[in-house]
């Protein structure tokens, strides 16, 4: 009799074990004109999509905050107010956040990083879209809005200034990454366990799938849209951000100039390369990959490693395919 009740519990552990097994739900909205992914295990339906459409909310409202396309966001209201008799502008906590990550990074980046090159970034996407290379003097009298400098900050009152008139800042280089952490820290709140973050190929994961050693994120070949490199990432806990010229860019002269500028010259860069960063968080893994496209490999790697980050450049040199990785890469590369 007591082999038959000890058995008896088991069979019920067991099938309660089943019951209990998350599922997998997946979700996906348009955000910023790209598709923006939310993958998760959860026990309920219900609950998933409830949590699903509070983090889409909590994208909304941070880009709300963060678009230099809207003319009605915070960021676009502080550009307008730039000038020097500018009264200072007390920032949300978001913008107050974002901003003084964007400082550190345009100081670990020796100023590779710059998000005031937002007057830069509106004359190249103005010449992409009509398909005509600006004149020298636009680029130089554009250029000279440009400097980080020329941010003052309040940390007192958590007020900001932005010293020239025509100033304009662009958090193209940050925001995708730090909304993508965002909504991943809001599904630890809710007790989301393993996740994965998708905004435009700004990848946070949390821990892995059921019966997996982690998320498998595939990295693009150079130049390539469709192709995949043969060898995938393997991650958990962890964030991931590849940055290239696959979409956005204009010839001029035969050189092929980036939509990622270098705000030291004005001009797009015209080095052909896919720089992925792994990173403990995606904010840092975002700006990161944007600084490491324009800093040499030598100062990148640098870079990469004092935040304990990994790093893969792939560059067409002249038809041919070369690959710098840091050491740490390989750990995750499988």
């Amino acid at each position: 009799m007591f082999l038959r009740i000890f058995f008896a519990a088991i069979v019920l552990c067991n099938s309660l074990q089943i019951v209990a097994q998350p599922k997998r739900f997946s979700f996906t909205e348009s955000k910023m004109g790209s598709p923006f992914s939310i993958i998760f295990y959860c026990n309920d339906s219900t609950e998933a999509r409830r949590i699903a459409k509070q983090s889409f909310a909590l994208t909304d409202s941070f880009v709300a905050i963060f678009s230099d396309y809207i003319d009605s966001s915070e960021l676009s209201k502080l550009s307008a107010s730039s000038g020097t008799n500018a009264l200072p502008v007390k920032v949300s906590p978001a913008m107050w956040d974002i901003l003084l990550q964007s400082k550190k990074a345009y100081e670990k980046s020796g100023g590779a990083f710059d998000i005031t090159i937002g007057p830069l970034s509106k004359l190249w996407r103005k010449a992409r879209k009509a398909k005509q290379f600006p004149d020298k003097d636009s680029v130089i009298k554009t250029k000279q809005l440009v400097g980080f400098n020329k941010i003052i900050f309040d940390t007192i009152h958590q007020q900001v200034s932005l010293a020239q008139a025509g100033m304009r800042l662009d958090l193209g280089g940050i925001a995708q990454g730090y909304i993508a952490q965002k909504v991943m820290d809001y599904l630890a709140t809710q007790n989301i366990q393993q996740a994965l973050v998708n905004v435009s190929g700004d990848i946070a994961v949390s821990g892995a799938p059921p019966a997996s050693d982690g998320w498998t994120v595939g990295i693009n070949i150079p130049e390539e849209a469709d192709e995949l490199l043969p060898r995938k990432l393997q991650l958990h806990h962890k964030a991931v951000t590849t940055s290239g010229d696959i979409y956005q860019f204009i010839e001029h002269d035969g050189k092929r100039y980036s939509h990622i500028i270098d705000p030291r010259t004005g001009y797009g860069l015209t080095s052909q390369r896919n720089v992925t960063v792994i990173a403990s968080d995606c904010t840092s893994a975002d700006w990161l990959a944007t600084a490491c496209s324009i800093l040499s490999i030598k100062k990148a790697k640098k870079l990469v490693a004092q935040f304990s980050a990994a790093m893969l450049i792939g560059e067409n040199k002249k038809g041919k395919l070369r690959f710098y990785s840091t050491k740490n890469f390989n750990t995750n590369y499988k």
